[in-house]
């Protein structure tokens, strides 16, 4: 460890139970130690951070018994915000002490030193994706299977992080909680960004996992406009017919019921308009919301679409959107709805044979 790491991780064990509140706030004290599930901040035992040092045993180091896992608060900050860089996890552990930031060092004429990831940049996107892991037999799967979305674990596109940093924008409290990523990708299947929706750790009354008691439990960061949540692309490929809309949730529903086919979830209104269609595209259907706010994207998409000489058709819900269908009318109801809004060539090769 260097100097200046060594130094930070000493003035952070000096205040070793106020990290822990701040950035393991899933545990709790017990005696000396801090008690939680990881250092990622799940909830459990198996990991204890030691709060005043014993002897020659410095405070703020941890062991997670479970793991095998061993550190000090430095790895904590690094782990429960999602960093990856030094220069980040350093930054925060600066900002929580209240330290003024270092000079930069001087750089040999000539030379750029490379800059960490901005906060919200594709960047920080790609790095906190690399942290993620698969969502088989996570809170994310379940979440999403009671809301009746079953997909192919094919599906890059969307992890799972146990322990998601997040914000509060009012009061500035910092959190963690479990959360859906889905990768938000250009054509290229380059990352561009991502959407985090952070779920609860427990069961909500009708015995399913939900989102989280936040403000905003989705979020959004990275450059999103013209990019897509793309679920069942084959990158470079040519993409005859394929269908887009705002939310994923939605999306999801129709690629449930139409499992081939290409969809694109582009997370709001402002970026369905703008959403980038794949070369080749000769029919597009557009995924509409029961409500006002995403009539100006469909209209745009729509437009954009007929200047390229694609044919564009509006799918609409019998309720408030095809997730609604979903989970509330059933998979048969669903595809008989599509039925009859599909072109007759794309019902029969989309969706399952009624």
């Amino acid at each position: 460890m260097s100097g200046s790491a060594s130094k930070l991780a000493r003035r952070l064990g000096d205040h070793a139970e106020a990290v822990c509140r701040e950035y393991l706030s899933n545990g709790h004290r017990s005696g000396n130690y801090w008690m939680v599930g990881d250092v990622r901040n799940t909830r459990g035992r198996s990991m204890h951070v030691r709060l005043k040092a014993v002897g020659d045993k410095a405070a703020g180091k941890w062991v997670d018994e479970s793991s095998g896992e061993y550190g000090d608060l430095l790895d904590v900050i690094e782990q429960s915000c999602g960093l990856v860089d030094f220069r980040e996890v350093a930054d925060e552990a600066r900002r929580f002490l209240s330290m003024p930031p270092p000079p930069p060092p001087p750089q040999p004429f000539g030379t750029q030193r490379q800059p960490a990831a901005a906060r919200g940049s594709p960047e920080a996107a790609r790095r906190l994706f690399a942290m993620t892991q698969p969502i088989a037999g996570t809170l994310a799967e379940r979440y999403l299977a009671g809301r009746g979305i079953l997909l192919s674990a094919h599906e890059r596109a969307l992890r799972f992080h146990p322990g998601c940093y997040y914000r509060d924008l009012v009061t500035g409290e910092t959190q963690t909680h479990p959360a859906l990523i889905a990768a938000v990708t250009n054509l290229n299947g380059q990352i561009t960004g991502l959407q985090r929706t952070y779920l609860s750790p427990g069961l909500d009354p009708s015995g399913k996992i939900g989102k989280a008691q936040l403000a905003d439990p989705r979020r959004s960061l990275g450059h999103l406009l013209g990019n897509g949540v793309w679920l069942g692309l084959e990158h470079g490929a040519p993409v005859p017919v394929m269908a887009a809309g705002e939310g994923f949730e939605t999306m999801a529903s129709l690629k449930v019921v139409m499992p081939a086919l290409p969809v694109a979830a582009a997370t709001s209104a402002n970026h369905l308009a703008g959403l980038i269609l794949p070369p080749g595209c000769c029919r597009l259907y557009i995924a509409a919301d029961a409500d006002a706010a995403g009539r100006h994207g469909i209209e745009r998409l729509s437009q954009r679409a007929a200047e390229a000489g694609i044919l564009a058709l509006v799918l609409r819900p019998q309720l408030g959107d095809f997730n609604d269908d979903l989970r509330h009318l059933g998979q048969t109801h669903l595809t008989a709805s599509l039925s009859g809004q599909l072109v007759p060539e794309d019902a029969r090769r989309f969706l399952p044979p009624g």
